[in-house]
């Protein structure tokens, strides 16, 4: 009887707290009591940490932060440890809504330590007062309190006073947040100073789990990472937090945030960021009493008309360098290590590295003035690394200062087009500034090829950062491909067909596809070398089916090279059975030295077990295409994979594949390193040495689709994936036998200069308060040359291709907490050489060939240093390194191979002897 009455006063009560024209006094009767008999479970005690009027909670907060190698213990980070007591007291409660309420939040007594024991002379903080460290405007500032409307259990206003310094507002701000949750399990979208994230609750008794996760926070972001991910960094960020309460109120809160940097090259190298916070109730004691009102903003004016209502989320902020050198200073102390001569070492990279970090920071007039009062030798290496600098400041004083309408400084316009081709983040400015500047005079035609042929790599990394759309990005693929498809009489049709091999356009394949069937010679090449870059996705059954025609020669004869890309093509696409038979068939039909090309490419495919071996195995089983009259026809051609590392993080391959004509001339030689991981690849290099219509200096008779031909022979290259302007060694019958009479022997530089390649920088908020950056370039110093001996008395050629190469890579992960510096630096320098020696005696036939591939002793150095220092300068440093030597080796390539290298250097041991 007794639950049906009250069953009848709800509904009565109910019923007159909704009817209109109610008077006050019986509204506020009604709804206290709907809340003390009818709906007893909402209140605040379900929803959110409760406080009892009267009461002052005197909490332990510590914050602590670590940094180190990511898989180093905490035991010897580099850190420092902020503590101090924080007292807690309600102010104010919603007399309509218990779980609306102010809470007034005061950190005293700070104190600044290591966060490690170390011994007194390692410890910076030592004879030194917090007052000192922190500065007394900023202790002051933190001690200052600060007020919290929370409801629900969640931070709906945080009161500060509004000229407070960014830091010590980030320092409350992440206190705050701690007193952010909920008292059921669920996931929501919340406000804390990392933004607003995704947050997981767990409710387990009296004990709640707050996972955040941070990739997903939006906050405003600062950074860039490298273009290919082979080269960037890997990041995993983590937090996590863990409520115990006692009667519905906070007993200790642990907080820990996690951020692991690993180089996706080298995974042993990288580092980690660990945050910690911790309070915990020491006492509740009598404190003082609530403050009367009905609003939230007539309680904050009572209390102190001082105080607004900012942000929870975190603002940017960073202390200023006050000792940093400028820029012209900076370059005095490095350019001793930029001249040319010294490109191959480590130390180049280092200081072509700090040279950039330091101009990111530089003004245009600071810039111009090392620009315009350097010498001519260190110029190329000072615009190769201002134009990496990538700011608008870099591009404006490098603009000003190059002119393209004066054939002088071509060296110094190609050094800026390579390393805006290499660039880590273009921007959408960048590539209208070169569309503009083609539309413009420039003297120099190798220039304008080089610039058009650097659009198309800047089209490619702006549209795989979804920019494809960008006004600038859709002028320039209009311009490309608006050239092939209507070409003028005296357009240079190649470099528009080398720009797509960077560029990459999913619609410029039919395009292709016209050229390489079509046209003949080196336009020809340039267009189905360009498919043969294309990924697999891309290469339909049309691309197959012309592929094919090119291959079978169904329509019309090609040259060797052109078929025998084809085939590759065919051959790395998925090919279906018959496509594989009909190649298989073909072998035995072909020309020699073709035929012979075409056996390795098969065999290649069987030994590393690529993708279509499948397919060939199945093909093989056939006796028809296998069997010993069409596998047994001699020749010196030959083709070849293998592994240069294998590991656990990072894989690499080269190929080498070389095509003579019936003559014995070489027709091709090319040399490709890829890189791979589980992910990703990269096209780390690729050197092409072509000649062609060389026989009639020996009096031979052309391959067929060959006879009419100009003499030629060139290299082309790629370097991390991106293709260079090809290199002519002579072009036509008078220039070769000009450039034979008057040769020295000496290489041609392919490419030679300062590369960014690993370019990583992110700036982040810790839910401590402090800020953090990571910062992970990698500097590469390169000289790449290449030549071809041709000797008609000895009857002998020669190929060399040498690769100097010296590599710097530097990390540095740091938190900034404005009183204090923490981080950590790690290096890795190597230099080697690789050098790829071709040489071919053709007295008889089949011809003598030997080919080498050789990587000289490599110096390898790893350091890490740890540091904590104060604005003051006072500096703590600990610093381990390792050095070794990684041994020379010359890779191995198949057996028969190495027989003919004895038969060479045996003749040529013997003919040195005696000169009759």
């Amino acid at each position: 009887m007794i639950v049906l009455t009250v069953l009848f006063l709800c509904i009565i009560s109910t019923y007159s707290a909704s009817v209109k024209g109610r008077s006050a006094k019986a509204s506020h009767l009604s709804l206290s009591f709907l809340k003390q008999f009818c709906f007893p479970f909402q209140t605040g005690h379900t929803t959110g940490p409760s406080l009892s009027n009267d009461r002052l909670y005197k909490f332990a907060y510590t914050a602590e932060v670590y940094v180190d190698r990511a898989k180093a213990s905490l035991q010897k980070s580099a850190g420092y440890r902020f503590s101090a007591g924080v007292d807690v007291n309600i102010l104010w409660r919603n007399p309509e809504n218990d779980d609306d309420q102010l809470i007034k939040v005061m950190i005293r007594n700070v104190q600044v330590e290591n966060v490690n024991e170390r011994p007194s002379d390692k410890n910076i903080f030592k004879g030194k007062s917090t007052e000192k460290i922190i500065g007394k405007e900023y202790l002051e500032a933190l001690q200052r309190p600060m007020v919290l409307e929370l409801a629900r259990g969640k931070v709906q206003n945080f009161y500060s006073y509004e000229n407070e310094p960014g830091f010590t507002q980030n320092l409350k701000r992440g206190l705050a947040s701690l007193f952010q949750l909920q008292m059921h399990s669920g996931s929501v979208r919340e406000v804390d100073i990392s933004g607003q994230c995704n947050v997981t609750y767990q409710v387990r008794q009296n004990q709640v789990t707050k996972i955040k996760a941070l990739d997903s926070c939006e906050i405003e972001k600062t950074g860039f990472t490298s273009h290919n991910q082979i080269l960037d960094v890997s990041t995993k960020a983590t937090s996590a937090t863990i409520y115990v309460l006692e009667d519905s109120f906070i007993k200790s809160i642990k907080a820990e945030e996690n951020y692991v940097f690993l180089l996706n090259s080298r995974r042993k190298t990288g580092a980690k960021i660990v945050s910690k916070q911790r309070l915990e109730l020491q006492s509740a004691e009598a404190g003082p009493g609530l403050i009367a009102g009905k609003h939230v903003a007539g309680v904050i004016k009572t209390l102190d008309s001082s105080y607004v209502s900012v942000p929870l989320v975190a603002e940017t902020v960073k202390s200023e360098c006050k000792k940093c050198p400028s820029l012209s200073e900076h370059w005095k102390s490095i350019k001793e290590h930029m001249h040319p001569e010294k490109l191959s070492k480590a130390e180049a990279a280092r200081s072509f590295l700090s040279f950039i970090q330091n101009t990111r920071k530089a003004t245009k007039e600071e810039i111009l003035q090392i620009i315009k009062t350097e010498n001519k030798e260190l110029l190329p290496q000072i615009v190769d690394a201002i134009t990496s600098a990538q700011t608008p400041a870099s591009l404006e004083a490098i603009l000003e200062f190059l002119d393209f309408k004066d054939a002088s400084t071509s060296i110094l316009q190609e050094r800026f087009l390579y390393a805006c081709g290499f660039a880590s983040h273009p921007s959408e400015m960048l590539l209208r500034t070169l569309t503009s500047k083609l539309k413009g005079d420039i003297a120099n035609e190798e220039i304008r090829e080089t610039l058009v042929i650097v659009m198309g790599a800047l089209i490619r990394k702006l549209c795989d950062r979804e920019g494809c759309k960008l006004p600038a990005v859709v002028e320039a693929k209009k311009l490309i491909l608006g050239r092939l498809e209507k070409p003028k009489k005296d357009d240079n049709v190649r470099m528009y067909l080398l720009a797509l091999k960077n560029a990459l356009l999913p619609e410029a394949i039919p395009l292709l596809l016209k050229y390489a069937e079509s046209e003949e010679g080196h336009i020809s090449n340039a267009a189905v070398t360009t498919l043969q870059r294309y990924d697999p996705s891309f290469l339909t059954n049309e691309v197959r089916k012309t592929m094919n025609r090119i291959y079978h020669q169904n329509r019309k004869v090609h040259e060797k090279t052109v078929r025998t890309t084809a085939a590759a093509i065919i051959l790395n696409s998925n090919p279906s059975y018959m496509e594989v038979k009909n190649i298989l068939l073909s072998i035995g039909e072909l020309p020699l030295e073709m035929n012979k090309y075409m056996l390795s490419i098969i065999q290649d495919i069987l030994q590393l077990e690529k993708p279509s071996s499948k397919t060939v195995r199945k093909v093989l089983k056939d006796m028809r295409t296998h069997n010993y009259e069409r596998f047994s026809k001699p020749g010196s051609s030959s083709a070849y994979s293998g592994y240069i590392t294998r590991g656990p993080d990072i894989s690499s391959t080269y190929s080498l594949d070389i095509l003579y004509s019936g003559s014995g001339i070489l027709r091709r030689s090319n040399l490709n390193i890829h890189a791979f991981d589980r992910n990703a690849q990269l096209h780390a290099g690729q050197v092409v040495i072509e000649a062609q219509g060389l026989e009639t200096i020996i009096a031979a008779t052309p391959d067929e689709g060959e006879e009419n031909l100009d003499s030629f022979a060139g290299m082309s290259a790629i370097l991390f994936d991106i293709q260079l302007r090809p290199v002519t060694f002579f072009q036509g019958y008078g220039d070769l036998m000009s450039k034979m009479l008057s040769a020295t022997g000496d290489p041609i530089s392919v490419v030679k200069g300062l590369i960014l390649l690993t370019d990583y920088s992110q700036e982040f908020q810790l839910q401590s308060g402090p800020r953090a950056s990571a910062d992970f370039q990698g500097g590469l110093a390169i000289d790449i040359s290449g030549g071809m001996e041709f000797s008609l008395w000895y009857r002998e050629s020669k190929t060399n291709v040498k690769n100097r190469i010296a590599m710097f890579v530097a990390g540095n992960v740091e938190v900034d907490s404005f009183f204090l510096k923490t981080g950590m630096e790690t290096t890795l320098e190597i230099e080697t050489a690789l050098d790829f020696i071709s040489t071919v005696q053709f007295s008889q036939y089949p011809f003598l060939v030997c080919m080498q591939m050789d990587r000289v002793g490599s110096p390898f150095r790893h350091s890490v240093t740890k540091y904590e220092s104060l604005p003051s300068g006072r500096r703590y440093t600990a610093r381990r390194g390792k050095a070794e030597t990684l041994e020379g080796c010359e890779y191995p390539l198949h057996q028969e191979n190495s027989n003919m290298c004895r038969k060479v250097f045996s003749t040529a041991s013997d003919s040195s002897g005696s000169w009759f």
